[in-house]
């Protein structure tokens, strides 16, 4: 089963990339909540270079109440992760967490319609990405 929803762009600014990922987030209802530079640590934890990469949390409030209020140890499973990718080849890969992929097999039936839903909320926010 793939676990990610993913869309790969031709390249261009990284920091262009990041807002447009922001803002197409925000159109269907996320908010970045936290932002991890995994060059960045890399680079200063294990002197390794990366090409740059960064993770962004996001979250949509309202279908993380409702998981939430169906079973709080699902916190363990938020934000849902996007993550901005530079490749070798100069292009930018945008990839996100399949909520289905992730929430479904803790077996509760009432996360999968909200899991449904915020993959596709998460999907339309990357395909809106050019």
């Amino acid at each position: 089963m793939k676990y990610y929803i993913n869309k790969t762009l031709e390249a261009q600014s990284f920091s262009g990339v990041k807002e447009k990922v922001t803002a197409a987030l925000k159109e269907q209802g996320f908010g970045v909540l936290t932002e991890i530079d995994i060059q960045a640590t890399m680079k200063k934890k294990l002197d390794k270079d990366y090409l740059p990469t960064l993770i962004l949390g996001a979250c949509n409030p309202g279908f993380a109440d409702k998981v939430l209020t169906i079973d709080p140890n699902m916190s363990a499973m938020l934000p849902c992760n996007v993550t901005i990718r530079e490749l070798e080849n100069g292009k930018i890969e945008v990839s996100a967490i399949d909520p289905e992929a992730a929430m479904v097999p803790v077996g509760k039936e009432e996360i999968k319609p909200l899991a449904k839903e915020v993959k596709e909320k998460l999907a339309k926010a990357i395909e809106a990405i050019k």
